[in-house]
């Protein structure tokens, strides 16, 4: 059959079209449908929870943080090492202990807040429907957080066998209604329940080990690590946990 020019035409667009309708899934939405959503505590109307204790952050501290974690800077090209591991930020609990978790330091431009899950440690997460609950405990994290350096507070006891896992809620904390949104994104310590599909891309907790201090930080990305404006700094909230055993 000798097709005409104007429908070979039109037959190359509807082709072009198809293709450009097949983009690559760079990201897909995770939903926690089944997951219940507590708050640790009160919090006043700026977020900042009502029972705090503190710890004092060293200007040591402070100092390796700024030149380890600079505003902007890509992470995974100064410091590969930290996504060529498998180990994540998770707190896998080996005696009856209390968890307390201190706020160190952010540079977010979103009043994000950051929460905590827990799960056999043995069975560890493979999708949204194994987080059962999600615990608020800094409801105000970012953006004109009002938390101070060394805010502090103690997330439980929790038994041998339980593993703490901990999520970045994206743009959660309204600073009109002082509400917080469950729907926001999330971004958690567990690899697998991120969106991007790329697996390389999907960490969002990095563990840095703070040996002059005997301390492990963790630094949180709060963006999509497929969109082209993310920074991938992870200096947008960063925290460390102490556990005491009982």
């Amino acid at each position: 059959m000798k097709f005409t020019k104007p429908l070979f035409s039109l037959l190359g667009l509807a082709i072009l079209m198809l293709g450009a309708c097949k983009k690559e899934v760079k990201s897909r939405p995770v939903e926690f449908t089944e997951t219940t959503y507590t708050n640790l505590g009160p919090y006043d109307n700026t977020g900042r929870p009502v029972d705090l204790l503190h710890d004092n952050i060293s200007d040591t501290m402070k100092n390796f943080i700024a030149a380890l974690l600079p505003e902007g800077i890509d992470l995974t090209k100064t410091h590969p090492e930290f996504f060529s591991s498998s180990a994540i930020a998770d707190i896998a609990v080996k005696q009856t202990s209390d968890v307390y978790v201190t706020f160190v330091h952010e540079r977010a431009g979103f009043d994000n807040a950051l929460a905590f899950y827990t799960y056999p440690t043995t069975q560890p997460p493979t999708s949204a429907k194994d987080i059962k609950n999600i615990v608020y405990f800094f409801p105000h994290v970012g953006g004109v957080s009002p938390l101070i350096e060394g805010d502090k507070v103690k997330i439980g006891s929790f038994s041998p066998g339980t593993s703490i896992g901990f999520v970045l809620m994206q743009k959660a904390f309204d600073t009109t209604t002082t509400l917080l949104n469950n729907n926001a994104v999330h971004f958690c310590s567990n690899d697998v329940l991120n969106p991007e599909v790329d697996p390389a891309k999907k960490k969002h907790a990095v563990i840095i080990n703070f040996a002059a201090e005997n301390k492990v930080l963790v630094g949180f990305e709060d963006q999509d690590r497929t969109l082209p404006g993310t920074d991938n700094d992870f200096n947008d909230v960063i925290i460390y946990c102490t556990i005491n055993p009982v």
